[in-house]
């Protein structure tokens, strides 16, 4: 852990590159053309946001690697996002759950980080939050509206519920990254983070008549680069035409 704040800006700006491809792939594949344009342009809200902490990190690590190259020129190994946003998109509601999922951390992350003590990183949260907020508020009425629909809406909801809870307390742990940041001004309340997402998360599952898995066999590794082999396939093609054409410029 050479640059911690390196390290850090890293793991934020992974979590977003990662889900703005992941969403990037719904484009020409949503079930209604309303919902193909929202996904789309939330996928660039996270590229950019993606774009923005990356051209920090790499300036804040000194070692000349631009966003570009942060995002196209690392093996899977040298990636720090969590292991919720590189899951396949599967169908609709998987999509959408591990959205909600996300956002509601998202939203909570940003409103910390926007009162930090490093100038650049807080004028991102708050840029960011803006973003995020429309985010949580389009994921969640959709968990809403699937959970609280149709026999099959529902059980198609319930089952991506189950099927990523696994992934989301990796997103509340802490060690000596963070430890050693908080010491720089950028300390994130991680016990109050998860208590507010306890208590949105629980309030939309109820309003979705979905039930809240229980608290088993978490899934981690993301942090330090221990990744599925989902995030291995999905580099493939985001990294194919940069590593094809290394130096080019558009």
């Amino acid at each position: 852990m050479a640059n911690p704040l390196a390290e850090y800006l890293q793991r934020l700006g992974d979590d977003r590159l990662v889900l703005g491809h992941r969403l990037s792939e719904w484009c020409g594949h949503a079930p209604i053309l309303e919902e193909d344009i929202a996904l789309s342009n939330m996928a660039l809200d996270l590229i950019g946001h993606a774009t923005s902490i990356l051209a920090l990190a790499g300036a804040v690590e000194g070692q000349g690697r631009d966003e570009d190259a942060l995002a196209f020129f690392r093996d899977g190994t040298a990636f720090r996002n969590a292991l919720l946003v590189e899951q396949p998109n599967g169908d609709f509601a998987v999509t959408l759950v591990r959205q909600f999922l996300f956002d509601a951390y998202s939203v909570l992350l940003w409103d910390q980080l926007s009162h930090c003590g490093h100038e650049g990183l807080a004028a991102i949260a708050a840029k960011s939050l803006k973003e995020d907020k429309y985010h949580l508020r389009h994921s969640s009425e959709w968990v809403v509206r699937l959970g609280d629909g149709t026999d099959e809406s529902h059980a198609r909801t319930q089952r991506a519920l189950d099927t990523l809870w696994k992934y989301t307390a990796e997103l509340f742990e802490r060690d000596a990254v963070d430890d050693a940041v908080a010491a720089m001004g950028i300390a994130v309340d991680t016990a109050a983070l998860r208590s507010l997402w306890d208590g949105l998360v629980n309030d939309v599952l109820q309003r979705a008549t979905l039930t809240r898995p229980p608290e088993t066999g978490p899934r981690r590794g993301g942090r330090t680069g221990r990744h599925s082999e989902h995030l291995g396939h999905m580099l493939a093609t985001m990294q194919s035409v940069a590593r094809a054409h290394p130096g080019a410029r558009w």
